[in-house]
């Protein structure tokens, strides 16, 4: 693991796997997890030249803990700072859940600085709870009974969020381990995080998006339901909706072989694919 400090003196760590690559893949996790989600990526881009860096967000995985500085701005800002500190050439930034509503800001409010793509991994996003003119997700009440549970009994909550988390059957160790990786959070990024996927709103975010666009979502998703999907692909001009027909919330891991392979297309693709491009088969 590798550190950095944020201007607000935070103190954040990530991953740089196969620096020397020609392309980067930044990878943006969820909630309530850290970078090594990600393992199953990690495993094989590196050999078709990638580089991978896999950032911990504050309050999460090896990071530090602050009191607040949990909103999307400012977490889109840590992204800034890693990005600009190490210059990555060819960057395809890769948000998953929350990560992909973070990685929507960054690139509304950074204007897609040094983005070459955008992949979007089961986004929490546009919005992840209901609101006017928005019928999908959650509603606010139910995310606060969540946040009422998390100061109650953060590991039974996580726990129950597991059990929502596969839309296909998997070994009871694979529970266990997404179970691990949740129960290593800090409780105030816990917290924060849920905060901020309950109050941010990223549909005037989507307009901002300029670079060729990859959404891949499962339709057997119970957390962000597939019509978060087809929401950002109408509002994203250069995107390309990836549908997963057996896959829940876990897109990267549900499917493994699938979604891997439909990566790697979608990374070698050139980056000046056209507009609207519709559902990638």
């Amino acid at each position: 693991m590798q550190f950095f400090k944020t201007d607000d003196n935070v103190k954040l760590a990530y991953e740089d796997i196969f620096p020397q690559g020609q392309r980067t893949v930044f990878f943006i996790h969820g909630w309530p997890l850290d970078h090594t989600i990600f393992e199953y990526q990690y495993d094989i881009l590196p050999s078709r030249g990638y580089r991978c860096i896999g950032l911990d967000l504050r309050g999460f995985g090896q990071s530090d803990c602050p009191a607040g500085g949990y909103s999307y701005d400012r977490m889109a800002q840590d992204v800034y700072t890693l990005i600009r500190s190490l210059q990555p050439r060819g960057l395809i930034l890769a948000g998953f859940s929350m990560g992909g509503g973070i990685a929507l800001r960054y690139m509304a409010r950074y204007k897609g600085y040094r983005v070459s793509k955008l992949a979007l991994l089961a986004a929490a996003a546009p919005s992840f709870v209901q609101r006017p003119g928005y019928p999908f997700g959650m509603t606010r009440e139910a995310v606060d009974g969540l946040l009422a549970s998390v100061y109650r009994d953060r590991p039974q909550t996580v726990t129950d969020f597991g059990k929502l988390f596969f839309g296909a059957p998997h070994s009871l160790d694979v529970g266990a381990w997404f179970n691990d990786i949740g129960w290593r959070a800090s409780g105030l990024g816990t917290i924060g995080g849920l905060e901020s996927l309950r109050d941010e709103d990223l549909r005037a975010d989507l307009a901002s998006v300029n670079v060729p666009t990859g959404i891949f979502h499962g339709r057997l998703d119970r957390v962000c339901p597939f019509a978060f999907a087809e929401e950002m692909h109408r509002g994203i001009a250069r995107s390309e909706l990836y549908p997963f027909e057996a896959s829940g919330h876990a897109i990267f891991y549900d499917e493994l072989e699938d979604f891997n392979r439909r990566f790697l297309d979608f990374l070698h693709k050139p980056d000046g694919t056209g507009h609207n491009m519709g559902i990638h088969p």
